[in-house]
Parts: C-alpha cells; sequence; structure tokens
C-alpha cells in the first residue's frame, strides 16, 4: 500500500493546486483555448494513469478540466498524487 503524505505537505511540492474542503484531496482547473485541447491533455493524462494504476477524479466541460486528486487505498493524498499532478501541470504548461 502507498503512504498518505497529506494534501498540506503535497501542496508544498506544487503550484496552482489548492485543497479539496472536507477530504484529504487536492484539485486545480486546468483550462484551455478550446474542447479539442481540453481533451488532448486528458487523453494524455488518462495514458499516464492508467500507467501507474492511479486515476483522477475529472470532469470536463468545453475547455476547462476540473480534477481532484486523492488514493483511495491509501485514505487521502500519496506521492502518487503528487506524482500525477507534477505530470499534469507539465502537459499544460
Amino acid at each position: 500500500m502507498t503512504q498518505r503524505i497529506g494534501a498540506a505537505s503535497a501542496l508544498q511540492q506544487l503550484k496552482g493546486w489548492s485543497e479539496t474542503p472536507g477530504r484529504d484531496a487536492i484539485a486545480k482547473t486546468f483550462k484551455f483555448a478550446n474542447f479539442n485541447a481540453a481533451f488532448g491533455f486528458m487523453t494524455r493524462v488518462a495514458l499516464k494513469a492508467d500507467q501507474m494504476d492511479h486515476h483522477p477524479e475529472w470532469s470536463n466541460v468545453y475547455s476547462r478540466v476540473e480534477v481532484v486528486l486523492t488514493t483511495h487505498d491509501a485514505g487521502g493524498v500519496t506521492d502518487k498524487d503528487v506524482t500525477l499532478a507534477k505530470f499534469m501541470d507539465g502537459l499544460a504548461g
């Protein structure tokens, strides 16, 4: 099992992410030029997430992708969430 580090610790390593009220999770909204760019981002993240066996909670409305990361089997934020968040940040530029 992956060790829980908590949202506060994760946020020290990330920019633009925030705590999710009422749970040990981190969140960020990504904005893109259009739906195609947003969906392309989600596709690339989906491939990485599947490789990691670590899948985000997310939604997409046109050019906006809202993401929540937490490791359900650990009961909160772990290094897996930080790794996936950094990957997303790198893709989004």
